[in-house]
């Protein structure tokens, strides 16, 4: 459990830095594996203006570089918050293992990062949210589907 503090504590370090150098909002996460921490990441969004640069995408994409596969099973990520919907999809698309936090939620949105609103979305029927969502062309996308269910070169994941 030792160590398990100081993973935290770097995610926190990273969050807290990250406020010093202005690169983005306040978060860090950090990715570990057999003890090692294998990636690491801090909030870019607005340094790289990009809205799916939060800690954990990052953490997850420098980790997967640093271990060269996309699978990161057998690995740790270590957060400085509660992750938002799209940081805990990434968290299981990437397959992994455990997920450690500090703040939450509740306290990322007292400093203005509420993503409340997203998780009540995603409860709602589709023609009942806010972003309008139209199907079309589903048979000409089923057929690459297909393709890929068919191919002999495919990659799983």
């Amino acid at each position: 459990m030792e160590d398990s503090k100081e993973f935290m504590d770097m995610a926190i370090s990273l969050a807290e830095s990250n406020i010093v150098k202005q690169d983005g909002g306040p978060f860090g996460a950090v990715v570990v594996k057999d003890g090692v921490v294998v990636g690491k990441g801090s909030n870019h969004v607005t340094l790289n203006n990009d809205p799916t640069a939060h800690a954990e995408v990052e953490a997850i994409r420098d980790a997967s570089n640093n271990l060269g596969t996309f699978n990161l099973e057998g690995c740790e990520i270590y957060a400085s918050c509660e992750p938002c919907p799209m940081c805990l999809g990434a968290i299981y698309w990437s397959r992994i293992g455990k997920l450690y936090y500090a703040g939450t939620k509740d306290d990322a949105a007292k400093a203005e990062f509420d993503d409340s609103y997203i998780y009540k979305e995603f409860e709602l029927p589709k023609d009942q949210r806010a972003i309008p969502s139209v199907q079309m062309m589903r048979d000409k996308a089923v057929k690459v589907f297909q393709n890929w269910i068919d191919s002999e070169n495919k990659i799983p994941y």
